[in-house]
């Protein structure tokens, strides 16, 4: 009977703490790892993109925060290609048991605003204003930590030889949710 009254408490409470991370004040930061490619072959080519981001809980399951994403791909005789952006992006967390079918996971939206460039070596560049929206699951693995698939239409628009440049991307990441209190315990002791 012990075991499973300790067992009910552990689901109750892990489903608490769950929503205790996407709710006001707390903190997320992390990074999505997309198109991370490393060839063994000879003149093989190397691709690697990555996307820092932070946001800020304003409400709860709506967070506010800033992104950075640098990509660079390489391959013989091609040369390379480099994308950067940097901007602002919002997200809102789906808190609804009947769309959430898998425990400790949530579905979201995400969408970017930025400035944004795409410069290959051979082929169109664009740069200017990047736009991006997707939807997305994390997966909480720990109550502090989510796993998460993101699948987001990225669109820049802008000026280069070519006016627009538009892509899909499906994105696979972490982000650590942090309470409000650790953050400013945790700047308190570094000062």
């Amino acid at each position: 009977m012990k075991k499973i009254l300790c067992v009910f408490a552990f689901v109750f409470a892990s489903g608490q703490i769950l929503n205790a991370q996407i709710q006001k004040g707390n903190v997320m930061v992390g990074a999505d790892l997309a198109n991370l490619q490393l060839s063994l072959n000879r003149g093989g080519n190397f691709n690697v993109q990555i996307n820092p981001k932070a946001a800020w809980f304003i409400r709860n399951n709506t967070a506010l925060g800033a992104y950075l994403n640098f990509g660079l791909a390489t391959a013989k005789g091609v040369g390379a290609s480099v994308n950067y952006g940097v901007g602002a992006l919002g997200r809102y967390y789906i808190n609804d048991a009947e769309l959430n079918l898998v425990r400790h996971s949530r579905f979201f939206f995400e969408g970017n605003v930025g400035i944004e460039g795409y410069n290959p070596t051979v082929g169109d560049n664009t740069n200017g204003l990047g736009i991006g929206v997707g939807p997305g699951l994390a997966y909480f693995i720990t109550p502090n930590i989510g796993l998460e698939g993101l699948l987001k239409y990225n669109n820049i628009v802008g000026f280069g030889s070519a006016v627009s440049s538009s892509n899909l991307n499906l994105q696979v990441g972490f982000q650590i949710y942090l309470p409000y209190s650790r953050v400013r315990a945790a700047a308190n002791n570094t000062q």
